[in-house]
């Protein structure tokens, strides 16, 4: 922050500090780690402590966090308290939910518990009023969007391969399938980013959910993918094939598993699809270059993915031909055969 901005910040918070919120000493502001996107949050050293967050406007959807946030709390989802808000200047005071997230606490004695936790709080997050006010339709429109940022910033910018009409072509068809897909599914309220770093152990042991914003109306199995094929960790395989399906019976029991399981996979296909290319724009655009590191575990779910259906194979194929001889290359990678192993 420059000084002047600062000191607007700080002078907006002290006027709206909540008069339950004590202050014993002159008022402390404490940086903590961001998101992936250009807000910044601040520690409070208030009893009990409150979150500020600088949110800036013209970046970031201001309203749309607080009305999701008010939809999701109507459900009962904990997700922070709002106390104060300026939307002209990007302000927030909000509850503070701690320093534990979710997936320093994942260990394999851990894992089964906190995922059951965490797939009973996204089925009450399905469960809200999908208000089309407040959670915009995941359309082909914005399907498309999401998979075109692979085409741009993770192949073109970050790799630097030029697509020729044949692989667009390959591209659209894949893209056109997996859009296909996700609107057959049951449709329901999504977060959109429902993974271990959006999840939070609170002092009563449940979880908090964070960084909800970009929520929309769109398939079943979007955020249950985020979180079993999670960017940032790998748990094996077949044992998260079991958690789908268990979330399967309980969401929707009247589909096939074999149809489930197909929707689920090309889900986690698109989505890391999309991923790839966030990471890249966020290392190049953004200078947050530490998102390369977890590109290996995203190219290993989406060649997985890729590999066991024959609408998708071309892709795997193509990958394996186009892209990976140019990922020896790049500082951050490594073998993706075996991403996610070490934990």
């Amino acid at each position: 922050m420059k000084n002047q901005q600062q000191q607007t910040f700080l002078d907006w918070i002290t006027a709206f500090l909540p008069p339950e919120k004590l202050l014993s000493e002159p008022l402390k502001v404490q940086a903590l780690a961001g998101d992936a996107g250009f807000r910044r949050y601040y520690r409070l050293n208030t009893q009990p402590s409150l979150i500020a967050v600088d949110s800036p406007p013209k970046k970031e959807n201001n309203p749309a966090y607080i009305s999701v946030a008010m939809a999701l709390q109507a459900e009962g989802i904990r997700t922070p308290k709002v106390h104060a808000v300026d939307f002209a200047q990007g302000f927030f005071l909000l509850e503070d939910f701690g320093h534990d997230l979710l997936q320093p606490m994942l260990n394999s004695e851990t894992v089964d518990s906190y995922y059951q936790q965490a797939q009973e709080t996204l089925i009450d997050i399905q469960k809200t009023v999908p208000d089309p006010l407040v959670f915009p339709r995941f359309d082909v429109q914005l399907l498309r969007g999401e998979m075109a940022l692979f085409s741009h910033w993770f192949v073109g910018e970050l790799l630097g391969i030029t697509l020729d009409k044949q692989d667009i072509a390959l591209l659209d068809s894949l893209f056109d399938q997996l859009a296909d897909s996700a609107l057959a599914q049951p449709q329901v309220v999504v977060h959109r980013d429902y993974h271990s770093r959006n999840l939070m152990i609170l002092a009563d042991k449940t979880l908090g959910v964070i960084d909800f914003q970009d929520a929309v109306y769109g398939p079943i199995t979007y955020d249950l993918v985020s979180l079993l094929k999670d960017c940032y960790v790998r748990w094996p395989a077949q044992q998260m094939r079991q958690r789908a399906l268990a979330y399967k019976a309980q969401a929707c029991a009247n589909i096939e598993d074999d149809q489930f399981l197909k929707w689920f996979d090309l889900m986690g296909l698109q989505r890391h699809i999309k991923v790839m290319g966030i990471f890249a724009r966020l290392a190049l655009r953004d200078g947050k270059r530490g998102y390369l590191e977890d590109l290996p575990l995203v190219i290993r779910y989406s060649l997985e993915a890729a590999k066991d259906y024959p609408g998708s194979r071309a892709f795997y194929d193509w990958f394996i031909q186009r892209i990976e001889p140019q990922l020896a290359s790049q500082e951050w990678y490594r073998d993706w055969q075996t991403a996610g192993e070490n934990r």
